[in-house]
């Protein structure tokens, strides 16, 4: 039989088309209903879950932080000794997240920490010992510089001595990096502003300064800085550039809170550190242990937000600032970096009163590296109070002259650090080329008959005031050129076509210099001047000489430094001597004031002089004592006169009184022996040039103090928080203009000056916001007062009942303001240049105040008329 062939396997096979059910088929059925159970199992856990979470949930809500933060420790302590008994479990897995007061953190740090300021209840004791990386709820009270706390500042500055608290604070420094810390800054801060006397305002500064400076020198700058809230000169483009809604979200994110209860907080309080003191106080805890800031590093904060540029640098700006707070231990400390943060610091030291503080502190304190000489304080406290002041106005008057001359605390204070204050120190911040020194200032006079009576005597010259823009102009030998305004802002972007001709205009003998003069707008054709408001058109910055529209004109009137060598100390008549024989005029371009020099004798020729200004489109005239030393010819003749107006006015009337009023008579008219001459008579009146001082050797007559200048009748509509020693009060006050035709009320002007204090407080009491009762205050803006808000929203809003005589200089168009838009300009309303409060018109009503047509027609009758900027343009290009 042969054997069975083994058949080739074929891949032909052709399945049957009935599908074919697998195991799972015949368990389906099964694994559905043990799926279902198991699903069902969860869902009743989870809701098990979230009940029992809604519950605690509810229940904390109704617990204090303290309480709360118990309660985790409670149920974290169970879970550890779950833990500790084996339970496979880890309770403690770092994934695992939970949330405390609103902030989730990983789990796996340890157990909260109670410190020792909370009240003495009974506290959870821990049975493990303490690992890395635990979770604490702190309170943001805790580990407070209680070292500064306890330092009496505000006690007398001859009685205060740094070398009983310095080691305390050193220690405490030690712990925080070894810097004086903010706490320190903040105690200064807080005694300053609880007191109004301007003694104890210097005396806490001038002992915090002495803590400093023999404590912690290197941080001596950046206090100083924070102090007069400031990062840099003006003359320096180093701004913080944060907005309020920086502020606001920093708030909400550190503090917890909401848009509603941050609202209701400024609504209350009105300032932004006052909201941040009180989110601080109601933030009992915090899971995150605040690093403490020290000055050195809040200053270095500060200049990180103003060095942040471009791209991402909103996102830098606002980590800082929300590092700041989180950082903050106490209330009082976000308080002020609040306010450092919108730079509005409210304590009321200004800047000389921390020059003053400056000079004293170093007086009697210096650093342990230093030995310059300084006073013995217990000598200081015997002398006579006459004697004291003489010295302490010695020194000041070096170190107000040195930041005159050079305004920077970055040169002043490392200088007073190595020599303190001496004459040497005048030498280190002496003028330099591209620096601005503050510029010098007149007095005001109401009338040519006060100026007259103030300088008899004197040989004086009469300037035309033009309406322009005071500069200040620095050219170095190779040609560089700044220009500095008034307030020592650089503007010279504006005026690139001024920059091109200035070095032109230098004679031969003159390499550098730095003058002052006023910038004018003018009409190179006709050499016609223009007002100020055709200047204020121009552009500010990345201006280009091709497109320049408005050309100007720089009238110089004053040479303060020439080739290297400052002329401070020159009378007048020789620094205006050099100006006009060594500098070359270019018409129309550069040239010089137009003057008169005239005695208190020539009141004629004074008089014309002024109507000439005027008519000339001029603001009015600047008057300056010519020489040092008064004209004795003038004296005598003064003296004559004076004696004559004596005797006839003197002559007595009643026998009795007979020699009484001859020796009265014979008194004053110098025939008794030596007598006292009369202050104001031979007051002494340098010709010098003294920076950042008003003298009355510089004298400005303008035409709106004029007593016949024209004047208006506003309402007051609204108030501003001020500033400094301002801030009790509302200052500046918006005012209004009536419209007959509408009925509403149209915003003209803000108006801060010719107010007493007695009139701000009384001011304040009537327009009270805090008082929910007072009818005297508005909820909001009325629907009948027309304001845009380009000068930002009044803090509150008056109820229209009192009119406001108000003098001012010149009506000018404006953006900002809505009075009698479309009767003059049909995009701009109508303001005033420097309004000032003259009375309360009680013989008015509202509906007696100054119309917009009024306004209007003041305006096109004035002589000095506005141009717009496009008739400006189309005389250009005709």
């Amino acid at each position: 039989m042969s054997s069975p062939v083994k058949r080739r396997k074929k891949n032909d096979y052709n399945g049957t088309s009935q599908p074919v059910r697998s195991l799972d088929y015949f368990f389906a059925k099964q694994k559905a209903n043990t799926t279902r159970a198991v699903a069902e199992a969860k869902q009743s856990a989870n809701a098990s879950l979230l009940k029992e979470e809604k519950s605690s949930v509810q229940d904390t809500r109704s617990l204090t932080d303290e309480e709360f933060a118990r309660k985790l420790q409670d149920e974290w302590n169970k879970e550890r000794r779950k833990q500790d008994a084996g339970s496979s479990n880890d309770c403690f897995h770092e994934d695992h997240k939970t949330s405390a007061g609103g902030v989730a953190t990983n789990k796996s740090e340890l157990p909260i920490k109670l410190d020792s300021a909370t009240p003495p209840l009974e506290r959870p004791q821990s049975t493990f010992p303490k690992q890395k990386h635990t979770l604490s709820l702190q309170s943001t009270a805790a580990e407070e510089d209680t070292a500064c706390a306890s330092v009496p500042f505000d006690e007398s500055s001859l009685e205060f001595e740094p070398s009983k608290y310095i080691p305390d604070l050193q220690n405490q420094w030690a712990s925080d990096g070894g810097h004086a810390t903010y706490a320190l800054l903040t105690r200064c801060f807080m005694l300053v502003n609880s007191t109004t006397s301007r003694i104890k305002i210097v005396d806490t500064l001038v002992n915090f300064l002495r803590a400093i400076i023999e404590g912690d020198p290197e941080s001596l700058l950046p206090a100083v800085w924070l102090a007069t809230n400031a990062i840099s000169p003006p003359y320096i483009d180093l701004e913080l550039g944060l907005g309020g809604s920086a502020i606001s979200k920093a708030l909400k994110k550190v503090y917890g809170l909401d848009n509603t209860g941050l609202k209701t907080l400024y609504n209350k309080y009105g300032d932004a550190g006052d909201v941040a003191f009180e989110a601080k106080k109601r933030q009992s805890f915090t899971l995150r242990k605040p690093m403490p800031l020290t000055i050195k590093s809040v200053f270095e904060s500060l200049k990180k937000i103003a060095n942040s540029k471009g791209h991402g640098s909103v996102e830098t700006k606002q980590r800082i600032v929300e590092r700041l707070l989180q950082d903050a231990r106490g209330a009082e400390e976000s308080r002020y970096i609040v306010r450092t943060l919108v730079q509005h610091l409210r304590i009321g030291a200004v800047k000389t009163t921390m020059l003053i503080a400056l000079s004293r502190a170093f007086m009697v304190s210096r650093p342990s590296n230093a030995d310059f000489e300084i006073y013995d304080i217990k000598c200081l406290a015997k002398l006579k109070k006459e004697e004291l002041a003489e010295i302490y106005a010695q020194k000041e008057e070096i170190v107000k002259a040195c930041f005159a001359r050079r305004p920077n605390y970055n040169d002043l204070v490392p200088a007073l650090l190595e020599i303190g204050v001496c004459n040497e120190l005048l030498l280190r911040c002496d003028l330099a080329l591209h620096i601005p020194l503050r510029p010098m200032l007149g007095s005001i006079t109401r009338d040519l008959g006060e100026m007259l009576t103030k300088l008899q005597g004197r040989d004086f010259s009469c300037e035309y005031k033009y309406d322009g823009q005071r500069a200040q102009v620095h050219c170095d030998e190779k040609g560089k050129v700044t220009i500095f305004s008034r307030h020592l802002e650089v503007m010279t972007d504006k005026y690139p076509d001024l920059v091109s001709f200035v070095p032109k205009m230098r004679g031969e003998s003159v390499s550098s210099f730095i003058l002052e003069g006023e910038v004018v707008a003018i009409d190179r054709e006709s050499g016609e001047l223009r007002p100020f408001q055709t200047l204020a058109n121009r552009a500010r910055k990345d201006v280009v000489i091709a497109s320049v529209i408005i050309d100007v004109c720089l009238f110089a009137f004053d040479l303060m430094y020439l080739n290297g060598h400052a002329l401070l100390d020159c009378p007048f008549r020789e620094r205006r001597g050099l100006l006009r024989s060594l500098f070359v005029e270019i018409p129309r371009h550069f040239t010089w004031v137009k003057s008169l020099d005239a005695t208190s004798a020539d009141v004629e020729a004074v008089q014309t002089f002024f109507k000439g200004a005027t008519e000339s489109k001029c603001e009015g005239i600047m008057v300056k004592v010519l020489d040092n030393l008064p004209n004795l010819d003038l004296l005598n003749e003064v003296d004559n006169m004076e004696d004559d107006l004596v005797r006839e006015h003197t002559t007595p009337k009643k026998k009795g009184k007979n020699v009484k009023s001859k020796t009265k008579s014979k008194t004053i008219s110098g025939d008794a022996e030596k007598e006292e001459p009369k202050p104001s008579r031979r007051k002494a009146l340098l010709s010098t040039y003294e920076p950042d001082k008003r003298l009355d050797s510089w004298l400005k007559v303008k035409k709106d103090y004029n007593t016949s200048a024209d004047t208006l009748d506003l309402i007051p509509i609204g108030g501003f928080y001020g500033q400094g020693r301002k801030s009790k009060w509302w200052s500046p006050i918006l005012l209004a203009v009536r419209n007959a035709e509408t009925g509403s009320l149209e915003a003209v002007t803000k108006c801060m000056s010719g107010f007493t204090d007695k009139f701000y407080q009384a001011n304040r009491e009537k327009y009270n916001k805090d008082d929910p009762e007072n009818a005297n205050v508005l909820p909001e803006k009325p629907h009948y007062v027309d304001y845009n808000g380009g000068g930002g929203w009044p803090d509150v809003w008056f109820e229209p009942q009192e009119v406001w005589e108000v003098a001012f200089a010149d009506i000018t168009l404006s953006p900002t303001y809505t009075a009698a838009i479309g009767l003059v300009s049909e995009e701009r309303g109508l303001s005033t240049r420097f309004p000032r409060f003259l009375k309360v018109r009680e013989d008015k009503g509202i509906d007696e105040a100054t119309e917009a047509a009024e306004l209007a027609a003041m305006y096109k009758k004035q002589e000095t008329r506005a141009p717009t900027k496009s008739e400006v343009m189309k005389k250009e290009g005709d």
